[in-house]
This record gives C-alpha cells, sequence and structure tokens, in this order.
C-alpha cells in the first residue's frame, strides 16, 4: 500500500496503464510492454549523461511501490547513460499500515483490481496483527544489502515479491533476510547482523527523513534533478507518462544551456 492507504486522500493521481518493459523485467499480472520512446530530437544519437538524477523514494511492503516497478526499470533502460537513477527507503510510519487483513485486502482490490486492472491479486499474509505497524525488518534488510554489493533492485524486489506475491511474513526479520539471501547468496548471518546494526538503521532514518523534507507523504515518490538546478517531485504516481515528459524537458533544457555556452561562453561579469 501507499502511506497511508487507509487516510482519506484517494492515492490514485495516476495508474499504470502500459506494462512491464521488454526484457521480462516484469511483475505479474503484468499488462502489455511499453511502447518505444520517441527521443526529442528525431535520428540524433543520444547525449551522454548531462547531470540528470532520479530518485526512487520507497517502502519495501507497499503494493504501490510493487505497481511501479516496471516503470522505474523503464526509465532505466530508456535514460541508461543519460541520467543517474538511485533508490532509498522511506519507510512509512507505523499508523500508515492497515489494521487488520480484511482491510488490507480491501487495499489491494482498489489498488490491484480497480485501479491497476491486474488478473493478480496481492497477498496479505504478511500481515501480523501483532506487530502494531511495525514492519522496519524487510527495510533494514534492503538497505544492508547495498553493503554487501547489491546497489540494484535485486534484493528489495525478492522481499516485495516474497510479501506481496507469496504472503510470507518478512516483518520478521529472519523471514525478510530468508528472502534477501535466496535471491543474493549473501550469508544470512552476515546479512541480519549487518540489517541489525545501527549503521545500517541511521542510513534508512536518514533517507526517510529526506523524503519527508520534500513535504510529500506518498511512496512511491521520485525527485528529478537536472544539473540546471531544476527540480521535479513526483508523489504517488504510478504511470509512467508524466515522469518521462518531465525527464525529457529537464535533458532539452540542461541540453541548450550547454549549446549557449559552447556558442557564446559564459555569462558576462557585473
Amino acid at each position: 500500500m501507499k502511506a497511508h492507504e487507509n487516510i482519506p486522500v484517494a492515492p490514485l493521481q495516476c495508474r499504470l496503464r502500459h506494462g512491464a518493459p521488454p526484457g521480462g523485467a516484469s511483475l505479474p499480472g503484468r499488462q502489455p510492454p511499453f511502447p518505444k520512446s520517441r527521443t526529442l530530437t528525431p535520428g540524433r544519437a543520444r547525449a551522454p549523461y548531462s547531470g540528470m538524477k532520479v530518485t526512487y523514494y520507497l517502502e519495501v511492503l507497499s503494493s504501490w511501490c510493487h505497481w511501479v516497478e516496471p516503470v522505474w526499470a523503464e526509465l532505466k533502460r530508456r535514460y541508461a547513460g543519460r541520467a543517474q537513477f538511485e533508490w532509498r527507503i522511506a519507510l512509512m510510519r507505523e499508523e500508515d499500515f492497515p489494521s487488520s487483513r480484511a482491510q488490507c485486502d480491501w487495499f489491494y482490490r482498489r489498488s490491484g483490481g480497480t485501479a491497476m486492472h491486474s488478473p493478480v491479486m496481492l497477498k496479505s499474509g504478511w500481515f501480523e496483527e501483532r506487530r502494531r505497524g511495525s514492519y522496519a525488518n524487510p527495510n533494514l534488510v534492503a538497505e544492508a544489502a547495498r553493503d554487501f554489493g547489491f546497489s540494484d533492485d535485486t534484493v528489495r524486489l525478492a522481499i516485495s515479491r516474497a510479501a506481496v506475491i507469496d504472503g510470507r511474513k518478512v516483518g520478521g526479520m529472519a523471514e525478510a533476510v530468508a528472502a534477501a539471501s535466496r535471491a543474493s547468496g549473501i550469508a544470512p548471518k552476515k546479512l541480519r547482523a549487518r540489517a541489525e546494526s545501527a549503521a545500517v538503521r541511521a542510513r534508512v532514518q536518514a533517507s526517510t527523513a529526506e523524503f519527508l523534507s520534500h513535504r510529500i507523504t506518498q511512496r512511491p515518490a521520485f525527485i528529478l534533478e537536472d544539473a540546471i538546478g531544476d527540480k521535479a517531485v513526483f508523489s504517488g504516481i504510478v504511470r509512467i507518462e508524466p515522469l518521462a515528459a518531465a525527464i525529457d524537458v529537464m535533458l532539452s533544457d540542461t541540453a541548450a544551456y550547454a549549446s549557449h555556452a559552447a556558442h557564446h561562453g559564459s555569462p558576462p561579469k557585473a
């Protein structure tokens, strides 16, 4: 779910209508592949990396982050070499989680069925009432995997799928570590020790604070920044069109500044 799925704000700003990118980087229940992207200047080769950065804030157990993963994969494919991509943890508050499995299932019917039209119903088996919304563990494990060379999406996706597709109780540290270890090959004992370390918890708390500093509440969130100081903030968007449109415009503007500098140099001194 998004944070917060049980608040009155409808988590339905924009929804994914296409599907997984070519090559099989899909989630269960996906629709047809994304259409091929169109460049702003047909016939020209892609420009090299130009200072564009895309930061994706997520919660490992969020169903909306699950639904947006094909969009994230497609953005990385489409803008490879022209932008930097990084994901960061943005923990949900305890009160942001559903209070019962019945409530969780209702949210899943709304997101997966009504909004996403997916043939796959997410599973709420991960939910444990006794935890009272305390689900930091899967996020800590995903963050800890970075220290073993897994800064890509492998581990966090494995934990997410174990939860919302398989219904496993990854809120427990042992279950989260087991899912991560199977996907990565990291020794469970070493991974757990790192996930329980003060350093990893501090990183997760810091990235969550970064997320909140943008004065947004919905996950997934995407922060787009370019080399000329522009920033675009998307919170709760799970459709590729607005994200790609913003990236295209920002890349175009950055290229225009570079072209102007090549022809006219730096601005005159006062």
